[in-house]
């Protein structure tokens, strides 16, 4: 795809932990929290899994860390439910109280003078909006979306209930999966590293470190 930049867009679309607000740390310890019985080792597999593989739905994990990690039977529901249940209550708080990512804020206000803004997470739904309520961005975006759903089914929803033309859509995201989301439906992407991670983008991705330091393009 072409470079894009902010004057050519119809609306921006957003990954959340990571993204706009800095709780990937929060949810790194959660999981290690939750696995913790089970040894060091398989905590450093646990933690390791999950911040390789951000934009993946936490029940997807759970799965992972059940049969490949643990190496025991597939969870059923209702061990799904309530491994989910208990990293729900042990994130909730901590995101809400988490810093933005610097000039996430002021970039926020800005583009939404100019362009329909959205949300698209691996978070739950019913999660998501409430985390977002409580952090009094509610009134931000034109749409949030959370799992069950991927985030190329979420994208693919987004722009066939708004209208919108994929080429002129950007999905910032700082996951593989963000990527392959943004891929899957022919939209633009613009990945963030923040300074302490690891770079996990092909050398053609443009990324940035906090939005203070976007490229020019993307000012």
């Amino acid at each position: 795809m072409v470079a894009m930049n902010l004057a050519g867009l119809d609306a921006i679309i957003f990954d959340f932990d990571g993204v706009l607000v800095e709780s990937v740390d929060v949810k790194t310890r959660a999981f290690a929290s939750l696995y913790e019985k089970y040894g060091a080792t398989v905590v450093a597999q646990v933690e390791d899994y999950h911040l390789n593989n951000g934009g993946i739905a936490r029940f997807e994990k759970f799965r992972y860390f059940q049969t490949e990690i643990l190496g025991e039977p597939p969870l059923t529901d209702s061990e799904a439910a309530a491994l989910a249940d208990a990293f729900s209550a042990l994130v909730m708080e901590r995101v809400v109280e988490a810093p933005m990512v610097i000039g996430a804020q002021a970039f926020l206000t800005t583009a939404g003078r100019h362009l329909p803004l959205f949300v698209v997470s691996g978070t739950p739904t019913a999660e998501l909006h409430e985390i977002i309520r409580r952090r009094q961005l509610g009134t931000v975006f034109s749409g949030i979306w959370g799992s069950p759903g991927s985030k190329a089914e979420n994208i693919a929803e987004l722009l066939r209930e708004h209208g919108l033309p994929a080429d002129c859509c950007v999905m910032i995201g700082d996951a593989i999966a963000d990527l392959e989301g943004a891929r899957a439906n022919n939209v633009h992407f613009l990945g963030r590293v923040a300074e302490t991670d690891d770079n996990l983008f092909a050398s053609d991705i443009t990324t940035f470190v906090d939005f203070e330091h976007l490229p020019d393009a993307w000012r």
